[in-house]
């Protein structure tokens, strides 16, 4: 092999270099030592006569001035990320949210102002809804590789099957725990301004949340290993039936219903760990399913399944030992300047100004009334000897919602109908007893229901010609004439010695004073 010289030196020839380029130094020359750089040497040779390497000749890529700086190769992007950002699973974050946001907002008026109430509704609609719609989008998820035939390619990847299904579901169930949390959040915003005691359950929501995380895991793990199309609406079923049953039974079962925590409004607490062993439990189900899915040693699913079934055993024998009595609920918070005096539950302490307005008229017509009750009292028993019922507050959405009495004439109508006789099964058999009990509840608190019921009443009795119930009617209003004429006075003092008498349901009518 021949080599060509270049005229002038003794090294091999080479292209000269690009004008505005600069030759590489020789690699044992230095920026200070004169002797390496004459000023009148060539610029391709060193002072030796060897030829300079070419710029770009050592696989190195000289950038010409002015120009940019080449850019690396960007990496792929890791699967999370992909999962997270991209595919089913914001999707079907969105529509669990917004399922659960109709359902909550749909019965507002029932939990907006109870602590209680909120997080009741919050667990039920995360059991019947939640629970179904995660093992539902699960399953769709996990047998995408069938739908798409890309079962092989994923096969043929590094990763081991357990990375590759955590990869694709921990991102769905993220996102729908998420979607779960947004929701809670709103409701508690919500309530916030017309709860007046008491606190979010917190426990709850983070076990309910985790819950949801677990049953969509599992049901990704179903749809991987039963991966057809109708697996997910049958999981979506099936787990709403199995949801009801459970929830729905009067022994212990009932307490491994997924999300359900068993509490009434504002009467009962959860145990702070109750809703966290239950969501060990579906937690512990999903990690058995997919470890005895993906992998390598199978028997390994079965540590997560004895944490299952000792989370389910814990759950069975405390029974009715996870809840416990709310103290508030035991406690009354009155107003001692009306008559009789009014007490609330305290679990809805800000609810007294607005029952107080509500029996305004009737406690202004009892003032210096004798033989009265002591007080209205709200508790979960019966009223004592001198204590009458409180028309009931609880459940919210009846009587009461977002902090204000719906109808005010109906509620001290009802107030008033409880100190005349209210805990007798039937009225006395003497009409002249029934007449007045009905005049007195009439004038105590005069209501437009009743008043159009009655009108309605005598309207029917004259056109069937019903002389007994005409009869009726007359005297009523002939008793109510005389009771109105009364002076203030003489009013208080006959009502004293009716109320004397008002708690007996048999009395004897020379002992009821007549009008």
């Amino acid at each position: 092999m021949s080599t060509r010289l270049q005229p002038g030196g003794d090294g091999p020839a080479h292209t000269p270099a690009r004008a505005g380029t600069v030759p590489h130094p020789h690699p044992h020359s230095t920026d200070t030592d004169p002797d390496t750089h004459p000023t009148d040497a060539s610029p391709d040779t060193n002072p030796s006569g060897a030829t300079a390497p070419e710029p770009g000749q050592d696989g190195r890529r000289i950038s010409r001035p002015g120009s940019r700086p080449d850019r690396r190769p960007r990496s792929a992007p890791h699967p999370l990320r992909a999962e997270w950002l991209r595919g089913f699973a914001p999707w079907a974050a969105t529509g669990l949210m917004l399922a659960l946001a109709w359902t909550v907002a749909a019965k507002a008026d029932q939990w907006q102002g109870s602590w209680g109430a909120t997080t009741e509704l919050l667990s039920i609609a995360a059991a019947l809804i939640g629970v179904p719609f995660a093992l539902a989008a699960g399953s769709w998820q996990g047998g995408r590789e069938r739908r798409r035939r890309t079962a092989e390619l994923r096969s043929s990847t590094a990763r081991t099957p357990l990375v590759q299904l955590l990869a694709a579901a921990l991102p769905l169930a993220g996102w729908l725990a998420a979607a779960h949390l947004l929701v809670v959040a709103g409701a508690l915003a919500a309530c916030a301004p017309y709860a007046s005691a008491g606190k979010p359950a917190f426990t709850v929501y983070a076990g309910n949340a985790l819950t949801i995380a677990a049953c969509a895991v599992l049901g990704h793990t179903a749809g991987r290993a039963v991966p057809f199309r109708l697996t997910a609406p049958l999981l979506a079923i099936g787990g709403y039936v199995v949801v009801g049953a459970l929830g729905t039974q009067r022994s212990d079962v009932r307490y491994l219903t997924l999300c359900m925590v068993h509490i009434v409004g504002d009467n009962d607490l959860a145990v702070w760990w109750y809703p966290l062993v239950s969501a060990l439990w579906a937690a512990a189900l999903a990690a058995a399913a997919v470890l005895a899915l993906t992998a390598y040693r199978r028997a390994t699913a079965l540590l997560p399944l004895a944490a299952a079934l000792g989370a389910a055993v814990l759950l069975v024998q405390t029974g009715d030992g996870l809840l416990r009595d709310n103290q508030l609920s035991h406690r009354q918070v009155c107003d001692t300047s009306t008559t009789p005096d009014i007490c609330v539950n305290g679990t809805y302490p800000g609810m007294l100004p607005e029952v107080t307005r509500a029996l305004s008229g009737l406690t202004g017509r009892l003032e210096g009334v004798q033989n009265l009750p002591v007080r209205y009292e709200d508790l979960w028993r019966e009223p004592q000897r001198n204590e009458a019922q409180l028309p009931m507050l609880s459940p919210i959405g009846w009587s009461a919602v977002r902090g204000k009495v719906t109808d005010p004439e109906r509620y001290a109508w009802e107030a008033a109908h409880m100190l005349v006789r209210f805990d007798c099964g039937e009225e006395p058999s003497a009409q002249r007893i029934r007449v007045t009990d009905a005049v007195v509840l009439r004038w105590l608190a005069p209501d437009p229901q009743a008043a159009w019921n009655r009108e309605y009443s005598m309207k029917e009795a004259r056109q069937e010609g019903d002389t007994e119930e005409l009869a009726w009617f007359r005297a009523e209003d002939e008793a109510y004439a005389r009771l109105k004429a009364m002076s203030d006075g003489e009013r208080r003092s006959w009502l004293g010695r009716y109320f004397a008498t008002a708690a007996e349901c048999t009395p004897k009518p020379s002992e009821v004073p007549s009008l």
